[in-house]
């Protein structure tokens, strides 16, 4: 890291920035504190694609009006185990964690909780909801659906979101596996930060409009699916992506892809349905979390390719990135991060972020 392109802003200080943002264009105040707290959390653990970078989405939908500033998620149906809700339209953290803690409710009187929604919006990390599980000692799954960025196998226009899912699974010691990734090669976040940096990006991430492989993020047309283009198995994310979109919009009854407003279009109400699941790991066989470690560390503890460092399993990276934020007294945002925060905080007439180095 390059110190003149970087600068540190503490956690509590860039979130408190975020939720002066939302509170400034009239959010409710406690919902403004959940965004805050998701927004960040992408930071901290290094998902940078969906932390700060994706502020000026959420100012955009309630500044439109395409998304409620106050209200509560509505349950619509529901049985010992399942909850089917309505988001009313409330930012997709809000909605997320109200489903999110009702699925944890039931996990832990029925064994399973498995909640769907319609009528969400963008929920940040899908990790984050996952994680949430996690806190209970429970195994935690969240999905979503989203606006189309991705390409089918041979095709070439945007059809499928990135349709992230995410599986937290509790082990020893605080120890944990935490998958949380898109169906997409990349989230579209990357590429814009990408663009924002004035980098190019790796040809196997996206198309342009004649379903090319591209370098240049400015030409980007669709996404390619996780796997890439068809003879390096492509065609698995596209099944991938297809599953999220069954568990979410095809359950919840919200809009479904291609019909999901496109990137961009605040002023239209986007409908998401999302899925989150918790599961007691303790409703089947005994020692889960003590198997769990033994998986985690024969993974670990595996010898290392050549030229390769250690191995890792999901969680570990993010693990990595926390403990260097704590270290550094902060999350460190390159420059025009920077920059882009303070131009908000000129536009909406609030306090910039301080810098801490």
């Amino acid at each position: 890291m390059e110190s003149m392109s970087y600068q540190i802003i503490s956690r509590n200080e860039i979130q408190s920035f975020m939720k002066r943002a939302m509170i400034a264009v009239g959010t409710n105040i406690s919902h403004a504190e959940i965004l805050s707290d998701v927004l960040v959390a992408g930071d901290y653990r290094g998902h940078f694609s969906h932390g700060l970078n994706r502020l000026e989405l959420y100012l955009e939908d309630i500044t439109t009006k395409a998304c409620k500033a106050d209200g509560e998620p509505t349950v619509l149906k529901e049985s010992a185990a399942t909850a089917w809700v309505d988001g009313n339209n409330l930012l997709g953290p809000v909605v997320g964690k109200f489903c999110m803690n009702l699925a944890i409710k039931k996990a832990k009187e029925s064994g399973i909780g498995w909640v769907v929604a319609k009528g969400s919006n963008h929920f940040g990390i899908a990790g984050y909801y996952s994680l949430l599980a996690l806190e209970h000692n429970l195994m935690g799954m969240s999905f979503t659906n989203a606006s189309p960025l991705m390409a089918t196998t041979r095709g070439k226009e945007p059809f499928f979101g990135t349709n992230p899912m995410s599986l937290s699974a509790p082990a020893n010691n605080g120890d944990s596996y935490v998958l949380d990734m898109a169906t997409s090669v990349v989230a579209l976040g990357k590429v814009e930060l990408a663009d924002r940096k004035g980098e190019s990006i790796p040809n196997n991430w996206a198309i342009d409009k004649d379903g090319e492989q591209i370098t240049d993020p400015k030409k980007l047309n669709a996404l390619l699916p996780l796997g890439g283009v068809e003879k390096s198995s492509g065609y698995k994310g596209y099944g991938l992506a297809m599953m999220v979109e069954v568990f979410t919009a095809i359950l919840s009854g919200s809009a479904v892809a291609p019909n999901v407003r496109k990137w961009g279009d605040n002023h239209i109400t986007a409908n998401l349905g999302q899925c989150f699941i918790a599961i007691n790991p303790g409703s089947f066989a005994p020692g889960f979390n003590g198997r769990m470690s033994d998986l985690i560390d024969s993974c670990r503890n595996q010898e290392p390719a050549a030229g390769q460092p250690n191995v890792l399993v999901a969680g570990d990276p993010e693990r990595q990135h926390m403990e260097k934020c704590d270290t550094q007294g902060g999350i460190a945002y390159h420059i025009n991060q920077i920059d882009f925060a303070n131009r908000i905080a000129s536009r909406l007439n609030i306090e910039a972020p301080k810098i801490l180095k």
